[in-house]
């Protein structure tokens, strides 16, 4: 069986916490490893258990979510970070997203769709709801990464597809028939050319200048 997936909670509202652990235990495979009540104590936690995955609320006193997510960045830990927000905050996920998050989920979130959730963005999965995505793009600089494309081997746009189509290392791998060691050295090398910080900001580089499967 397969070692299950650590998650960290991290909401400043006990109650969420509570609900969020209470229909997590009973997944075979995920583990709740710890609990934060804002993003400086997350950080810690994150940085003390190493989870897989972060579950962190956006708005909360002192650090928020956004600035949890760049310190967690800094320090180069390797936790994917699952945004918990509303419908409302689309103006605060959008910054969250380019801050590194994998993706988000509402509050109200079906409990099973949750633990999809927290099961795709640990597969290395990039979780975009439509609206978000939309939003993103369209504040995109019209230049951003104009031109840049150009420098990219006939094997790095193949990558940048499937980063677009949601896929893993491990998946691109299988796709194109390489190793995951290789995968990983064309995407670092697709970030760096086109200037970009992560996954998602490929992801969304792909979609605005046609490079999408």
């Amino acid at each position: 069986m397969a070692e299950a997936i650590k998650v960290l909670l991290v909401d400043d509202h006990q109650v969420v916490r509570r609900g969020l652990r209470t229909f997590l235990e009973v997944q075979d495979d995920i583990e709740v490893v710890g609990e934060a009540s804002d993003g400086a104590e997350g950080v810690a936690r994150a940085e003390e258990l190493r989870p897989d995955v972060v579950l962190m609320d956006v708005r909360m006193p002192g650090m928020d979510g956004i600035d949890a997510l760049r310190k967690l960045r800094e320090l180069a830990n390797p936790a994917r970070v699952l945004i918990v927000t509303s419908f409302t905050e689309q103006r605060t996920v959008v910054p969250a997203l380019r801050a590194g998050a994998a993706g988000y989920v509402y509050k109200d979130v079906d409990p099973d769709a949750l633990a999809g959730a927290i099961r795709s963005v640990h597969a290395g999965h990039i979780l975009l709801q439509p609206e978000v995505a939309g939003v993103l793009l369209s504040q995109e600089e019209a230049n951003s990464g104009q031109g840049r494309g150009g420098s990219l081997t006939d094997r790095e746009r193949e990558v940048l597809g499937l980063i677009a189509d949601g896929r893993s290392n491990r998946e691109i791998a299988r796709a194109l028939v390489l190793s995951e060691k290789t995968v990983k050295t064309h995407v670092s090398n697709i970030l760096m050319k086109l200037d970009l910080a992560d996954r998602t900001q490929a992801a969304l580089w792909a979609v605005r200048h046609g490079a999408a499967g």
